[in-house]
């Protein structure tokens, strides 16, 4: 097949998208198809364009077999709604605009949000390349951002909502991440037949990718012989990490106990002056680190949180950020209901918590500081689990027979002269 893939984000980026996209890429042109990656310059997230890209708006390169094309954007930092949209309405006009011109026609366009505007650009290439869309549903939007409190305007979110419905009934194929994205699409009338899901993993290969031992992260940070609780990731407003600081004010007398943060986000200042303002010494930030070294740092610690705010749209979603811990080696205290909680109790790799409960996360960290034996376990758990269940080849081969039955018209916009449904679990029962 020829592929075209529009997702804004992409490596040397961090993040779930940049990755997801990237190892899905790699693996099906080492399988003989032919993948046109659309992308932006590398900024995310602080909005500073890399050195090796500034004062260009267009490039074209070569990535492990994948043909990649960069797009100009206007960047900012992970911050302001204003400015974050006119960043995604950047990359929506420059990804036509040069996809258009400097790319061949593919067999289906794909377009992953977030962002929302990604998918919309994805369409409008499709239309114009006369292609199948399909579209992959990472984050269901506008309505995380609804919840969140971030889109308020009534007029707005009513068209934002039109928008969603349009790319929902235009596409070939949804792919979604998590099963209860599939719940959501069916309860809004989407023809299950054309839902294929196709969760995170883990890639084998990053595993083996490390640049960093567990015992150089411990000693870079001054931390050795601590017990280290991290959270690793985005620091934005969904995770509640000033939740965080409170587990960390309330075992600020164990000098033992120490939390680790590492990574950028719109909240990161606001929590480094949370963190001073209650005199937290036992809480140290990091700036964001390539994700080779983040392996060490995941491997050094003793425990790792996943977050988010207590919200239903949440529910919904699968944390990426669960697979890598898991893999790693890693026991996880995830405080997100739903999905999340449900796929921690099934891989028995961690402990489930309420979200947004400084008191039972700080709970959760004693019990497993003083249970040795427990951590070892969930740890041979996690990797045992998405080893078998959740490694990107398979998935990405899932992927590619879903795009096949699209383009084979066993799935179509309406459902018509489709299989019956095929629901595809997150986790293998076995």
């Amino acid at each position: 097949m020829r592929i075209t893939f529009l997702c804004q984000y992409f490596p040397p980026e961090m993040g779930a998208p940049a990755a997801r996209t990237f190892e899905h890429a790699r693996h099906w042109t080492r399988r003989g198809h032919q993948v046109t990656v659309i992308t932006g310059f590398p900024n995310h997230p602080t909005g500073v364009i890399r050195p090796e890209y500034r004062g260009e708006i267009v490039r074209r390169e070569r990535v492990e077999g994948i043909d990649l094309l960069r797009t100009w954007v206007y960047v900012t930092a992970n911050r302001g709604f204003a400015k974050r949209i006119l960043n995604f309405l950047s990359f929506f006009g420059s990804s036509i605009l040069f996809g258009a011109a400097m790319t061949p026609r593919p067999d289906v366009v794909v377009g992953t949000s977030p962002q929302f505007f990604c998918a919309v650009g994805a369409w409008v290439l499709s239309v114009l390349k006369r292609a199948p869309f399909v579209f992959e549903v990472r984050d269901i939007w506008p309505q995380s951002a609804v919840e969140l409190g971030v889109l308020r305007n009534p007029l707005l979110i009513r068209a934002l909502e039109a928008i969603e419905m349009f790319l929902y009934n235009r596409a070939a194929l949804i792919v979604p991440v998590a099963e209860s994205t599939r719940d959501y699409l069916i309860a809004r009338g989407i023809p299950a037949e054309k839902i294929r899901i196709v969760p995170n993993g883990i890639d084998a290969e990053y595993l083996e990718s490390a640049t960093l031992s567990p015992e150089e992260a411990r000693a870079q940070l001054g931390l050795e012989g601590r017990f280290l609780v991290s959270y690793i990731g985005t620091h934005g407003m969904s995770h509640a990490l000033d939740v965080v600081l409170d587990a960390a004010a309330r075992l600020a007398a164990i000098p033992e106990i120490h939390f680790l943060f590492v990574g950028e986000g719109a909240e990161k200042e606001k929590l480094k002056q949370l963190a001073a303002g209650k005199g937290l010494r036992n809480v140290t930030f990091l700036d964001q680190q390539p994700r080779e070294r983040l392996l060490g740092f995941y491997r050094a610690s003793d425990v790792s949180l996943v977050p988010l705010k207590r919200l239903a749209i949440f529910q919904k979603v699968l944390p990426s950020k669960l697979f890598e811990l898991m893999g790693a080696g890693c026991p996880i205290i995830c405080s997100v209901e739903g999905e999340a909680a449900r796929l921690v109790a099934r891989a028995e790799a961690g402990l489930n918590i309420e979200p947004e409960n400084g008191a039972a996360m700080a709970e959760a960290i004693q019990r497993l500081r003083s249970d040795e034996a427990l951590r070892r376990q969930l740890i041979e758990n996690g990797r045992t689990f998405v080893r078998k269940n959740y490694l990107r080849s398979a998935l990405a081969e899932r992927y590619l027979e879903s795009l096949a039955a699209a383009l084979s018209g066993r799935v179509s916009p309406r459902g018509a002269n489709a299989p019956a449904a095929e629901h595809l679990p997150p986790v293998a029962d076995n």
